[in-house]
């Protein structure tokens, strides 16, 4: 049944979207890690570089305040893209599970067909 082929077609284009999608979010999150860990690396050498490793100190260096800031926010990103990243998990087993029903129906179609 051409139907069949086409939600079998579909159902597969869906999968594949949601693999790339969660691809996609796997690899920002790894970009804000990879990023965050610079950050961190910077900070330690500015508080080296001005013997200040507390934020509170008022002579705490200005870029390592800004830097904290933005790993901090860095940081929050990578948790919302973890949320984000489990919903895409979950649906991608969603699409899969109806690409599997979709391909036994056309398997058992198929069957059907050559037997009569």
């Amino acid at each position: 049944m051409k139907t069949r082929d086409s939600l079998v077609r579909l159902k597969e284009f869906q999968v594949n979207e949601k693999r790339r999608q969660l691809q996609q979010l796997q690899m920002m999150m790894a970009e804000f890690e990879r990023m965050a860990k610079e950050l961190e690396h910077q900070i330690s050498l500015e508080e080296k570089k001005s013997g200040i490793s507390d934020p509170n100190h008022f002579a705490y260096p200005t870029f390592a305040k800004a830097a904290r800031q933005r790993a901090d926010n860095l940081q929050v990103s990578i948790k919302e893209l973890k949320v984000q990243q489990d919903a895409a998990e979950l649906a991608l087993e969603e699409a899969q599970a109806e690409h599997a029903k979709a391909t036994a129906l056309e398997e058992r179609d198929a069957t059907v067909r050559v037997r009569a």
